[in-house]
C-alpha cells in the first residue's frame, strides 16, 4: 500500500493556530486581575548554580516531576516536547525513537539534528564522540525530579553542542533518611511492554539513586521491533557541611530494526548499540560561593547490519564503530559584592573514534577512518579546551545585567569566541521583560571530518547569533504567562552532499529563522488545571523535522482517587523531507490518561495515544501507528 501525503493550505493552518493561541493567552490575561507574591522558579541550567529564573535573560522551560509522571511514560522526551514551545523530536514507532532513519532528531526553533542540541543529566553531557548523537530513549522518567530546557544558544557555559539549546535532566534526591522504591509496569498495543524500577536511599551523609528499565515492542510494521535495557546508578557522600563527592554511571543497550520506507522496505537492517557514561565529581557550596570539579568518560559501541531491499542480497559484512569522550570540567561561582554573581570555568575534552567493516564469516576488519590525506588509519582523535566567564549584576531593584565570554579552541576547527549579553527588567513582583543576544556554535565531529575520502578537515564550525525579547507575567498562585520573539542568523551549516558522485560533508551557507512562542499555565480550580503553549517558526531554508507551527493544550482533572490527564497537540507545516520536492505534514494528536489510586502505595492506569487515529509521519516514508493503548500499575513504597 502506498501512502499519500496531504499538501494543505499552510497559511490557513497557521492563521487558525495563531488565532487559537491568541485566544488562549487573552482568556488567561483577563482572568488575572490581582497579583500575589512572586513564584520563584529556581533553575540551574542557565547559570550552573541555583538561581531565580527572574534574573536570567535566557528563556528556560521547567517541567516538574508531577507533570512528567502524569502520563506514565517511561522516557521524558515525549512530555518535554509537548510542554516546550519550539521543541520537536522526530519518531517512527510506538516505542523507541531509535538512532537511525532520521528518528530521534531533536530541534529547537528549527536548529539541531542531534549534535547541535545538548542533553545533560545533572549537568553531565550525554553524547557520542564519533557520531555526535544523543540518546533520546535512555532518559528514564522515574529517576527524574525535573527537566530544564534552555531554548536558544547556551554555548557560553556548555560549548559546541549547545548551539540550539540545552535539555538538562535533574535526577531525584532524598531529603530525609530512609529508602523509597518506585515500580512501574505497563503493556499494550503491538506487544509493547515496559518495566521500570528506581530505589532512592539516604543514610546520614550518604545518598544514592539506582534505576533500571526494560522495554520492548514488536512494532506496528514488519521488521520494526525494538528492545532496550538500561541502568543508572548515582552515589553521593557529604564531606563536611560544604563539600560533597558524587559518582554516577549510566549504561544503555539497544536492539532495534529498521523496516525501511513504505516504498522501499528493508530486510535485516539491524542495530545493536551499547552506550555508557561514568563520572566523578567533587562539589562545594559555602553559600556565597559554590562550584564543581568533574571528570567524565562517555563511550559507545555500534554494531550495524545495513541490510538490503527486497530482491537484493544480504550484506557480507557488518558496520561497526567505537567512540569515546574523556573530559574535565571545572567551574566556581561567587557573589563578589552586593547584587553580583560571577562564574568562571574551564572545560577540556578529548574525542576519539574508529569505524570499520567486519566480515560476517571471518571477522576480518576493513577500517574506514581516514586522515587528512585520505590514508586509512585505525582511529582519529581531536581535543577541545575552553575557558569562560559569566558576570551577572543587579544594577537596580528593577534591572539585572548579564554578560559573558567563552574562548574555545578545537585542535582541528580552531579558536572560537562566544559572547553573550542580556538584560532583565523587573516591572513589578510578578512581571519581567528580558532582552538577550547570544552566540551558538558547533564544531564538526570526527564523522563529518574523516568518514568520507578525502577528509574534510577544512570544515568551518556552524555558527549562529540569537536575538530574543521575552515577557513573563506571573498570576500569583494561579500560574503564569510567557511570550517571546526571536531571530536567528546562522552560517556554515554542515550537511552531506554528493560531489563527483561521492558523498562529502560541506558547509552549505547561511540560514535565518524567526518566530514567536507562547506558554500558559493556569490553575482553574482545586480540581482543574490547564496548560497551553504555541510556537510559530519561519525558516529561510526549510529543515527536516521542524514544524512551522506547534500547539499544545492540556487539561487535567483530579478528585479523590481519580485523575485524568488529556492533551491535544496540533502540528502544522512539518517538513518530513526537504528534497527536490519538499513535503509537509499537518496533523492533530489527542492523548488521554486515566488513573485510580487503589491504595496509597498503588495506582492503576490506562492511556491512549493518537485517539483520533490520524495518519501521519514525522519522517518521510515512515508512517506512525494509529490509535494505541496501554495499561499498567505503579507502586510507590
Amino acid at each position: 500500500m502506498r501512502y499519500t501525503f496531504k499538501h494543505t493550505n499552510k497559511l490557513k493552518h497557521m492563521r487558525k493556530r495563531t488565532l487559537l493561541a491568541a485566544a488562549i493567552a487573552a482568556a488567561i490575561s483577563i482572568n488575572a486581575q490581582e497579583f500575589q507574591d512572586t513564584l520563584q522558579n529556581v533553575v540551574v541550567t542557565g547559570t550552573r548554580n541555583a538561581t531565580d529564573e527572574r534574573h536570567l535573560p535566557l528563556t528556560v522551560t521547567t517541567i516538574s516531576n508531577e507533570k512528567l509522571n502524569e502520563n506514565y511514560r517511561g522516557t521524558v522526551l515525549p512530555t518535554v516536547m509537548e510542554q516546550t514551545p519550539g521543541l520537536f523530536v522526530t519518531s517512527r514507532g510506538i516505542a523507541g525513537y531509535g538512532l537511525n532513519t532520521g528518528a530521534g532528531a531533536l530541534k529547537i526553533r528549527g536548529v539541531g539534528s542531534g549534535a547541535e542540541l545538548l542533553v545533560l543529566i545533572d549537568g553531565q553531557p550525554q553524547y557520542a564522540g564519533l557520531m555526535g548523537h544523543p540518546l533520546p530513549d535512555a532518559y528514564q522518567t522515574m529517576m527524574t525530579e525535573k527537566v530544564e530546557v534552555v531554548r536558544g544558544p547556551a554555548s557560553l557555559l556548555y560549548g559546541s553542542n549547545a548551539m540550539a539549546g540545552v535539555i538538562n535532566i535533574v535526577t531525584r534526591q532524598m531529603n530525609t533518611d530512609g529508602i523509597k522504591t518506585d515500580l512501574q509496569w505497563q503493556g499494550g498495543s503491538y506487544g509493547t511492554m515496559q518495566a521500570d524500577a528506581t530505589i532512592r536511599l539516604k543514610q546520614g551523609k550518604f545518598t544514592s539513586i539506582a534505576g533500571a528499565q526494560y522495554q520492548r515492542t514488536d512494532g506496528h510494521r514488519p521488521n520494526s521491533e525494538f528492545e532496550q535495557i538500561s541502568g543508572f546508578l548515582k552515589l553521593g557522600y557529604h564531606i563536611g557541611k560544604a563539600w560533597k563527592a558524587m559518582g554516577d554511571i549510566n549504561v544503555t543497550h539497544f536492539n532495534t530494526s529498521n523496516p525501511g520506507t513504505i516504498e522501499e522496505p528493508m530486510m535485516d537492517n539491524r542495530f545493536k548499540i551499547t552506550r555508557g557514561l561514568a563520572s566523578l565529581s567533587v562539589n562545594n557550596d559555602y553559600g556565597w560561593t559554590s562550584g564543581s570539579l568533574r571528570a567524565y568518560f562517555d563511550w559507545g559501541h555500534h554494531n550495524i547490519d545495513d541490510g538490503y531491499t527486497l530482491g537484493g542480497q544480504p550484506r557480507t559484512s557488518l558496520y561497526k564503530h567505537n567512540d569515546y569522550i574523556g573530559g574535565l570540567a571545572w567551574y566556581q561561582s561567587a557573589k563578589l559584592f552586593s547584587g553580583n554573581h560571577t562564574t568562571i570555568g574551564i572545560d577540556w575534552q578529548h574525542f576519539g573514534g574508529s569505524a570499520w567493516n567486519a566480515d560476517k564469516e571471518t571477522g576480518a576488519k576493513t577500517y574506514l577512518t581516514k586522515d587528512k590525506d585520505g590514508n586509512i588509519v585505525e582511529s582519529q582523535h581531536a581535543d577541545e579546551i575552553a575557558g569562560y566567564i559569566d558576570f551577572r549584576q543587579d544594577i537596580a531593584t528593577w534591572l539585572t545585567l548579564d554578560a559573558g565570554l567563552r574562548i574555545d579552541h578545537h585542535t582541528v576547527a580552531g579558536t572560537e569566541l562566544v559572547p553573550q549579553g542580556g538584560l532583565a527588567f523587573h516591572l513589578n513582583q510578578d512581571a519581567d521583560i528580558k532582552a538577550l543576544v547570544s552566540k551558538g556554535f558547533r564544531n564538526p565531529v570526527i564523522k563529518e571530518m574523516y568518514m568520507f575520502p578525502p577528509a574534510t578537515t577544512d570544515l568551518k564550525p556552524e555558527r549562529m547569533m540569537n536575538y530574543e525579547l521575552s515577557f513573563t507575567q506571573r498570576l500569583g498562585t494561579k500560574g503564569s504567562f510567557t511570550t517571546n520573539l526571536f531571530y536567528i542568523d546562522g552560517e556554515n551549516l554542515i550537511t552531506t552532499t554528493r560531489i563527483d558522485g561521492r558523498p562529502r560533508n560541506v558547509n552549505m551557507g547561511d540560514f535565518q529563522n524567526w518566530g514567536a512562542e507562547f506558554a500558559v499555565n493556569y490553575n482553574i480550580s482545586k480540581h482543574w488545571q490547564m496548560n497551553a503553549n504555541y510556537s510559530f517558526l519561519n525558516m529561510k531554508k526549510p529543515v527536516e523535522g521542524a514544524p512551522e507551527s506547534k500547539l499544545y493544550l492540556g487539561i487535567n482533572f483530579q478528585k479523590g482517587r481519580w485523575a485524568i490527564a488529556s492533551g491535544l497537540q496540533s502540528i502544522g507545516g512539518l517538513y518530513i523531507t526537504t528534497a527536490e520536492e519538499p513535503m509537509q505534514e499537518n496533523y492533530t494528536l489527542l492523548n488521554a490518561t486515566a488513573s485510580y489510586k487503589l491504595i496509597p502505595e498503588a495506582t492503576l492506569f490506562v492511556k491512549g495515544e493518537n485517539l483520533l487515529a490520524e495518519q501521519y509521519q514525522t519522517y518521510a516514508g515512515f508512517p506512525m501507528p494509529k490509535a494505541t493503548f496501554m495499561g499498567g500499575v505503579k507502586v510507590a513504597l
